[in-house]
């Protein structure tokens, strides 16, 4: 397989000076070295899903946005990490034509706790709206566009609503969603909730260990993207 994986020092030396950019830049290096060694350690039926998404990915033509939607129950923690972090990735990649979002099967409000092992991970996200379900603007570099993050169902108005990639990254919306209404292609890839270390002694450790897992998958199926349309 082609390597491409462009040095991510470089990408991320334009972010912005408030959001801790060695950190920022230190996670992303991480994320890219895990991601390299993924074929070796997934089993053989997740990095042929993983493999599939990212054929779709660059399937998909250039000249219009390729849209992917990461669906979980809540929208407050996987979903997420998975949005942001892909958006990272296909930035990294030049994958310009690439827009994430995120959804649930209902909404409640972006997990503070996911939110925080994002900040640590050098994310600049900040709350933009007060609220039962706050509204938080992230920022992954300067000369790219911030997006808003916020909990909500997979077919609100903020989201896609037709010819987008429906990314399952938990079970439990896998299985009570048989249809996810407008989607061109889904794909499932679930991940344990780390809601599960909530008010424990090993909860920080557990939201940062699942982002960088999401994070690197995010970037695996990224640069497969790129590698597929550079043939």
């Amino acid at each position: 397989m082609t390597t491409i994986w462009i040095p991510l020092l470089a990408f991320f030396a334009t972010a912005p000076a408030e959001e801790n950019p060695m950190t920022l830049k230190m996670t992303l290096h991480e994320m890219s070295l895990k991601a390299q060694a993924l074929p070796e350690e997934l089993s053989p039926e997740r990095l042929e899903e993983l493999d599939a998404m990212a054929a779709w990915v660059a399937e998909q033509p250039q000249e219009t946005p390729t849209e992917l939607t990461f669906i979980c129950t809540h929208n407050s923690r996987r979903s997420h990490m998975g949005q942001i972090w892909a958006q990272a990735a296909a930035w990294h990649f030049g994958l310009n034509d690439v827009r994430t979002y995120s959804g649930g099967t209902e909404a409640t409000a972006f997990n503070p706790r996911a939110v925080r092992a994002l900040r640590d991970l050098g994310v600049a996200i900040e709350v933009s709206k007060e609220a039962e379900n706050p509204v938080y603007t992230v920022q992954l570099q300067s000369d790219r566009p911030s997006f808003e993050a916020f909990s909500k169902t997979y077919g609100d108005a903020a989201n896609p609503s037709e010819g987008y990639a429906a990314v399952m990254v938990c079970s439990s919306a896998d299985q009570g969603c048989p249809i996810v209404y407008g989607s061109a292609a889904r794909f499932a890839i679930p991940y344990i909730d780390p809601k599960v270390s909530d008010g424990t002694d090993a909860e920080a450790a557990t939201y940062r260990a699942r982002a960088m897992q999401i994070g690197a998958e995010a970037f695996y199926v990224m640069a497969r993207a790129a590698e597929l349309r550079a043939q």
